[in-house]
């Protein structure tokens, strides 16, 4: 197999063999993405019929920590790419021996482990919550004292969509049965303390990174979770001026700081105090940027391609507010015979819907997603939750 990458920039031109590390929604809309611009995809996965397996050429099967799979799945490959962070180090660096890999074998390192996150990210100066990090039962009860009494505790590796984290002093004062209980829970191994904040909006910022150091960001996304699981977000946020300058340059700065080539969202809080603070940082497509699909000139997933291939960054701008809704496993679940009531969610002007063909719904479990566009973010907003509520209309 040849490989149709240009030597002396470092070009992937359509036609060349881009591959994953991850083959869920986000490796699958990837791939989508890069079929449009020509370019054939591999993807490896823990599962054959994961959901990029109906839109790409190979599936690799192998767990994150697989070496001799990653060998596999990067043999021939022009370049490399992920869709998950939690690809073991030494998965990653046989990847890089065989092929270009974006975003690079560091800032995955750094990022997939909260502890080194938080620390890379206070030491280059980028603003974060107070925290602390415990690696002992004693240590998480000498950094809830510390931190004030409300926490919210996460383990340092793995862990999202609200796992592996819990919340102390949030129903009164930790006591020592709590917090012997929260370190249990969390598998009794180091963890990030972080104080709770009275946070007045969550928000995120996705940022490109070309190997030739070309950076372009979005405009930010404000965010809505529930039980720790984004429910729906909308771009773009609407926040003032000041406000996004100030994050977009932090993500610019953690981009390139992170010397990433690829893409990295960085999702802030702002509180009522009027602090930017970041949370977490995410080296690959975000579910806050599903709605670039719909709303900007270049989709995320388009723009990883771009980046991944060395190409120039396409255009960020949103030509039109959009916003998503999360679909989780509980709304076929709880839905009479598994069925949503999809036509209904359809009927509202400016919906579409996206699904992921995952084989099995479970609680918490993301789906898909409906997206919609508006004349402003708010109305984008309103019938995205619209569709939302008539999707589950046998609620009445």
């Amino acid at each position: 197999m040849t490989r149709v990458a240009e030597p002396a920039t470092g070009i992937v031109e359509p036609g060349g063999l881009l591959a994953i590390l991850g083959g869920g929604q986000l490796g699958r809309m990837t791939a989508m993405a890069a079929r449009t611009m020509g370019y054939r995809v591999r993807v490896m996965d823990p599962e054959a019929g994961c959901p990029a397996s109906f839109v790409v050429d190979e599936v690799v099967t192998g767990k994150w920590d697989d070496v001799d799979a990653a060998r596999r799945l990067a043999t021939d490959a022009d370049a490399v790419t992920l869709e998950i962070e939690q690809i073991g180090v030494s998965a990653l660096c046989e990847v890089v021996v065989l092929a270009p890999l974006r975003p690079g074998v560091e800032p995955v390192r750094i990022i997939q482990d909260k502890i080194l996150q938080k620390n890379w990210l206070a030491s280059n100066a980028f603003p974060v919550g107070a925290f602390r990090v415990a690696e002992s039962e004693a240590d998480l009860a000498s950094a809830v004292d510390a931190l004030g009494g409300r926490v919210f505790v996460k383990t340092a590796r793995g862990g999202y969509d609200g796992r592996g984290q819990v919340r102390l002093g949030f129903d009164g004062a930790a006591t020592e049965a709590a917090i012997a209980e929260g370190w249990k829970a969390l598998g009794e191994r180091p963890v990030v303390v972080e104080r709770a904040l009275d946070l007045e909006l969550e928000i995120s910022v996705m940022a490109a990174r070309s190997p030739a150091g070309e950076v372009k960001s979005y405009p930010a996304a404000r965010n809505h979770h529930e039980r720790q699981i984004l429910a729906w977000s909308v771009l773009p946020a609407g926040i003032p001026e000041a406000l996004e300058e100030r994050a977009q340059a932090v993500a610019r700065g953690i981009v390139a700081g992170l010397e990433i080539e690829g893409l990295v969202c960085v999702e802030m809080f702002v509180t009522r105090q009027g602090e930017l603070l970041v949370n977490e940082l995410a080296p690959r497509p975000h579910n806050s940027y599903h709605q670039s699909e719909r709303a900007c000139a270049t989709s995320q997933f388009e723009q990883l391609v771009r980046a991944v291939c060395n190409l120039p960054l396409g255009d960020t701008e949103v030509l039109v507010p959009a916003a998503i809704v999360n679909l989780l496993g509980e709304v076929w679940i709880d839905a009479p015979g598994g069925r949503p009531d999809f036509a209904a969610a359809l009927a509202v002007p400016g919906v579409r819907l996206h699904l992921y063909e995952k084989r099995e719904a479970r609680v918490g479990r993301k789906m898909g997603h409906l997206s919609a566009v508006g004349a402003t973010g708010d109305e984008a907003l309103a019938r995205v939750l619209e569709a939302e509520k008539r999707l589950r209309s046998w609620r009445g």
